[in-house]
């Protein structure tokens, strides 16, 4: 895989010389410039892509502790709850939505679920959301888009601590502060975060949401080694202790069992950016990561339980930017990836998997005329584990004047089968005794089982156990965006097109009755929809904004059986009858319809604001027995959620902020049960020191 490291060091290097005495293009001065979508910076009005800016303001007036509580608020994401709070783009799973940090990955997924309550937001300074496939720059994970977390890096001289208490005994403590040189800058970020939990089941000792502690400390320290050259090293660490009392039911058995659960990460990333001339700047960054969890519980009948997982991510990049002229710019860049896994979820805890990847992009912007502007790149990722992937995105812009931006993009993503997919090993004491197999152990210890008299029966699904295959996914975006001093209008229609996916099946029983499950690719899905948003600015103090998603989802192998009368559903009386494709309702765990609004008052040093989300009923349980969700199977309610917060600050530097999140109380026991009722905060903030450097 080392050639691939080479091939881009020699490609950048012919770049350099062949370009190195071409002018450059440089960006408006005060423009709100974006990353993730080129992994270039560009002004947002120039981007060709949608893409969504959260500023650090907005973060902090809607008194936000962790990302998942910001993102709830934005049009078309919705929080998932199994496995920790995952997020959703464009109707897509957790799986496929990559989080970075200052543009460096995030791992430790559970079942394919990022837990977004790991990630603090106190030192934010945006965050950048693209929508539709991304893999031509990202590679594997970037279906639905990418999330990415760009941190503060203040240009001045600062020092702060923040306080929060509400309730739950829910506190928050943050200390943050910068320095900065000629020649040396560095950033400091530490936050605690404590909760008792909550539980809105009645007579239930399980809590809905554990008790919990993290603590996050994040280092940047930048050296300018030359008027040319900057080096930089980041450091992460995040670690939570989570005290478990869980409830498992399981055919009908009822199992409790008590313990801790603890989850450490670690990140650090270097980085060499040096500036050839006015035409060609080098980025080599080298990055690593690790993600330690372990739980151990006790069953109430003394049964002992340990689930360790360790994973360990380690990848070179060098990329190359290349400004030819006025017209036309040049990114080209690859990598080498080094991923490993252990975990007692596989055959053995310490025999490690490993995965390697060698990965070549190219992207170009080409100004074709002064309103039109065509991106395209694409990216081929060479995999040890599978075969290789080719990941092409074409977009354009056209503007029709200062006002009116037209956009539109096709792209093509993929999912690698992860280390879960491939390895597990898993059988749940806990629970009933159930097991979870990868693919590649599946057939031979399913095989081994039934030698011995331990299968009972084997299901359908066991004789289409193969080598999984990548899944992928074709995006199309069409949009379209008005703005003047005081309107915003954004509207996007999207269309995926999912190959491959990876789902999992009940493969076979054991004697005593548990399950055995396994992962195949069985379907090719599909999401689609609208999604608009709606900026007015009355006047210097109020302004008004508001969001809707109208989704549509499917799974065109269901829809065809549908078509050709294969499906049966049960009329009001319990009797057999054909299923009509009125009835079909696609996904399950999706809205129709979601909706945002908010009302904001500012004006100095004083804000306050009402939010309110809206989601629509989606379907959570087949209950007619036909495997395909229906108007006739168990719906979740749609329902409104209302948050206020209101803040004040001081030329002392002192703030004060207060708020209430739920204030309808709306709880949903069966369905969200993150969800708590009505919860109050109160939070102090106070700046120390806020000055330029001399």
């Amino acid at each position: 895989m080392k050639k691939w490291i080479l091939l881009s060091t020699v490609s950048s290097f012919l770049f350099s010389t062949l370009f190195g005495q071409q002018q450059d293009t440089l960006l408006g001065n005060g423009a709100i410039t974006v990353f993730t979508a080129t992994k270039t910076e560009r002004v947002l009005s120039n981007i060709a892509v949608p893409v969504q800016i959260i500023s650090q303001k907005t973060i902090q007036q809607a008194g936000s502790l962790r990302l998942s509580d910001i993102l709830s608020e934005q049009t078309g994401l919705f929080m998932t709850n199994g496995f920790g709070t995952g997020v959703s783009m464009q109707g897509l799973n957790p799986d496929y939505t990559l989080i970075l940090i200052d543009g460096e990955p995030l791992i430790g997924r559970t079942s394919g679920v990022l837990d977004l309550k790991r990630i603090t937001v106190g030192n934010i300074k945006q965050i950048e959301i693209v929508r539709g496939p991304s893999s031509s720059l990202y590679g594997s994970e970037a279906m639905a888009g990418v999330i990415n977390i760009i941190t503060d890096k203040s240009r001045k001289n600062t020092l702060g601590i923040s306080a929060r208490y509400g309730t739950y005994n829910t506190a928050d403590l943050s200390l943050k502060g910068s320095i900065r040189t000629n020649k040396i800058n560095y950033q400091g970020f530490g936050n605690f975060y404590r909760t008792d939990g909550f539980s809105i089941r009645p007579n239930s000792r399980e809590r809905s949401v554990a008790p919990i502690e993290r603590f996050t400390q994040q280092h940047n320290l930048g050296y300018r080694l030359s008027e040319r050259t900057n080096l930089s090293l980041n450091f992460r660490h995040n670690s939570e202790t989570i005290k478990n009392n869980i409830t498992v039911i399981n055919n009908g058995n009822s199992i409790n069992s008590i313990g801790v659960e603890k989850n450490e990460d670690l990140n650090a990333t270097l980085q060499l950016a040096h500036k050839l001339n006015e035409q060609v700047k080098n980025t080599t960054r080298l990055y690593g990561t690790q993600f330690h969890s372990s739980q151990e519980l006790t069953s109430d009948n003394g049964v002992p339980y340990l689930d360790v997982f360790k994973q360990q991510f380690a990848r070179i990049e060098n990329q190359t930017d290349i400004h030819l002229n006025k017209q036309l710019e040049f990114n080209i860049g690859g990598g080498y990836i080094h991923e490993t896994a252990n975990s007692t979820r596989y055959d053995n805890s310490t025999s490690i998997k490993t995965n390697r990847i060698g990965y070549v992009y190219l992207q170009s912007e080409w100004k074709a005329l002064n309103k039109l502007t065509f991106v395209g790149g694409a990216r081929y990722d060479h995999n040890e584990l599978f075969a290789a992937a080719f990941s092409p995105k074409l977009a354009a812009q056209y503007k029709l004047n200062k006002n009116i931006s037209l956009k539109a993009s096709i792209g093509r993503g993929f999912k690698a089968p992860d280390f879960r997919q491939l390895y597990l090993n898993f059988t749940n004491t806990a629970a009933g005794s159930y097991s979870v197999f990868g693919s590649v152990e599946a057939q031979k210890i399913i095989n081994e089982l039934n030698r011995i008299g331990q299968i009972s029966s084997l299901e359908p699904s066991f004789y289409q156990l193969s080598n999984l295959q990548p899944e992928f996914s074709t995006g199309f975006n069409l949009g379209a965006s008005y703005q003047n001093e005081q309107w915003i209008i954004t509207a996007n229609i999207f269309r995926n097109n999912i190959e491959n996916l990876i789902d999992s099946r009940l493969v076979a029983y054991k004697t005593g009755g548990a399950q055995i499950f396994s992962y195949l690719n069985v379907k090719n899905a599909f999401t689609q929809g609208i999604e608009t948003d709606i900026k007015y600015q009355y006047n210097q103090k109020w302004g008004l904004s508001a969001g809707y998603q109208f989704l549509l989802t499917g799974d065109q192998a269901e829809i065809n059986a549908i078509n050709e009368g294969k499906v049966f559903t049960r009329d009001q009386n319990g009797f057999s009858r054909k299923m009509s494709q009125s009835e079909y309702v696609g996904l399950p765990n999706r809205s129709k319809h979601m909706a945002n609004l908010k009302l904001q008052y500012d004006h100095q040093q004083f804000f306050a604001n009402a939010r309110a989300l809206y989601r629509s009923r989606w379907a959570t349980t087949d209950t007619d027995g036909n495997a395909i969700f229906n108007t006739n199977d168990a719906f979740a309610k749609g329902y409104i959620q209302l948050n206020m917060a209101a803040g004040k600050g001081f030329t002392n530097g002192v703030a004060v902020q207060a708020g209430i999140d739920n204030l309808l109380n709306y709880t949903d026991v069966l369905n969200l049960p993150n969800l708590p009722g009505r919860t109050f905060y109160l939070s102090v903030s106070y700046n120390f020191l806020n000055k330029n450097p001399k």
